[in-house]
């Protein structure tokens, strides 16, 4: 294998991965630890990882999107905790909205209790993970963001105005209490602050590590959210701060 080849791998690693060590890599790949470094100090230099003790991780910036598949295996247990939390709210004979996203994902997990549900999503795990249910599903139309497993809407495709949905989860990328709700991809959060305006409820779910940063894309204020939904491993100091807020901060125990 070329080197190129070896670092691409490590790379696709850690993509999935929070932190990747040296002797992991060199089982992996049956390389010495000279090469390990050598091939982890290539790819810092490149900025595409940060070399910590012991290994490696991906360098992260405020403002790029964690890719879903890493999404997807990060803060798993959290993102469970806020799915089963929400679905508490939600009731038989109710029409929502579940958001494409990581956490909102696992709403779908926990729904099999209820009945006669009208969902709506943009999410094609969601639709993947409910397809074996007799819900009624309506997904929306438009282009496939292949890497984010959604689908963005357009006007002239999917008519909006005809909905009138009691409860939308939105996913974040980031919660402030000064500037509400952010996200990383403009076409996404075209979708997303349509949905909200079609709400009678709206609910955020998201794991505590999307507080007290704001990324690319504004979304709504505050007041425009009714809940919140995250861990319970949120900073007190930052949960204190929601209690001047009309938005109820609940965390999922």
């Amino acid at each position: 294998m070329l080197p190129s080849e070896r670092q691409k791998k490590i790379l696709d690693q850690l993509l999935v991965k929070d932190v990747i060590t040296i002797p992991e890599l060199m089982s992996d790949f049956k390389i010495s630890i000279e090469t390990v470094r050598r091939d982890l100090t290539i790819l810092e230099k490149q900025g595409n990882i940060q070399k910590v003790y012991g290994g490696a991780k991906i360098k992260n910036s405020t403002f790029s999107e964690p890719t879903m598949e890493r999404r997807m295996v990060n803060n798993l247990s959290e993102k469970e905790l806020i799915g089963e939390k929400c679905c508490e709210f939600i009731n038989d004979g109710d029409f929502i909205f579940i958001d494409s996203g990581s956490t909102t994902y696992h709403i779908a997990k926990y729904l099999t209790n209820k009945k006669n549900l009208t969902i709506i999503t943009n999410s094609i795990p969601v639709v993947n993970e409910l397809m074996s249910t007799d819900f009624e599903i309506i997904i929306i139309g438009g282009k496939i963001r292949h890497n984010e497993r959604s689908i963005v809407t357009y006007d002239y495709i999917f008519n909006f105005s005809q909905l009138n949905i009691q409860k939308s989860f939105i996913c974040a990328g980031g919660i402030t209490v000064e500037n509400g709700v952010s996200d990383f991809n403009m076409q996404e959060a075209v979708t997303r602050k349509t949905i909200i305006e079609r709400s009678k409820e709206v609910f955020v779910a998201a794991d505590s590590s999307k507080f007290d940063r704001d990324v690319t894309i504004s979304i709504v204020p505050l007041n425009k959210i009714n809940y919140i939904i995250t861990d319970p491993y949120l900073n007190k100091n930052t949960a204190n701060r929601f209690k001047k807020t009309t938005t109820k901060l609940i965390l999922a125990e």
